[in-house]
């Protein structure tokens, strides 16, 4: 199931996305829910062509706790070593953006570059604590994400909030997808139409299970919250005027045009 959250005549829903987008968004439908989409959908007659509304970002999330060097690759090209627990830091809740909203590049930095990620979104239950059985009953679905970072700065500070925390550094969408395995899946990152990455989730050293582990045995994980799991080698700068595609095989495609701060 695709669970987008999008603006339409008549203000801002949640909805069912209907029909298959792999061939693209005409003629695909949304149908409202009543509601949240945790807990058992209530579903609307109402529907709303999925190219008459436009989509914002899928959830809300309190925290965005993103996951450093969890791609093997993507630790290569950096020259750093290979962490033996999860690399954790977080992004603010600010820097969540939605589909075909702009990433703003900020004076402050002069190489801001992409990562294209599996998000994780928790799910009603939150999670304290869980073992891995308890981490996979607190998956709600997944999503795109591309977490925006300032690489100038995150070398330059030692630690990473600057790099990874400015507004509009954390597109998430476009939708959240229920119900689908993601132990090896493709993950894409275009940039105008150039194979920038391209990795599959089966290589990450920490499967999704152990990171929500992990992380709430940290700080308890709200419903709502995304985990950002890592991005596999092939980062690069990207500069006004571009066009980023984040593409994970059976989830979609997030889509973001860059524009400096003005």
């Amino acid at each position: 199931m695709r669970i987008a959250r999008f603006v339409h005549s008549g203000g801002m829903s949640w909805g069912v996305v209907e029909g298959d987008p792999a061939a693209g968004t005409q003629g695909l439908t949304v149908r409202v829910i009543n509601g949240h989409p945790f807990g058992e959908l209530d579903l609307t007659d109402l529907r709303f062509a999925l190219d008459d509304v436009r989509l914002v970002p899928p959830i809300l999330p309190s925290k965005v706790i993103g996951v450093g060097r969890n791609y093997a690759d993507h630790v290569a090209e950096h020259g750093v070593e290979m962490p033996k627990e999860p690399l954790l830091f977080l992004k603010p809740s600010t820097s969540v953006v939605g589909p075909h909203d702009v990433i703003s590049l900020p004076q402050q930095s002069r190489q801001v570059e992409h990562e294209a990620e599996l998000a994780v979104v928790i799910g009603v239950t939150g999670a304290r604590r869980v073992d891995r059985a308890g981490a996979e009953k607190a998956i709600f679905g997944y999503t795109c994400a591309n977490d925006v970072t300032a690489r100038d700065l995150q070398r330059s500070d030692g630690q990473w909030t600057r790099a990874k925390g400015f507004d509009s550094f954390c597109p998430i969408g476009p939708w959240i997808t229920t119900g689908v395995d993601v132990s090896d899946l493709e993950v894409r990152c275009e940039v105008n139409g150039e194979v920038r990455q391209l990795g599959r989730t089966s290589d990450m050293v920490f499967d999704v299970p152990t990171l929500i582990s992990y992380i709430s045995h940290v700080m308890t994980l709200l419903p709502g919250d995304v985990i950002l799991t890592g991005t596999p080698a092939g980062v690069s700068p990207i500069a006004a005027e571009d066009v980023v595609k984040v593409r994970i095989e059976g989830l979609g495609e997030l889509r973001n045009p860059v524009k400096p701060v003005v």
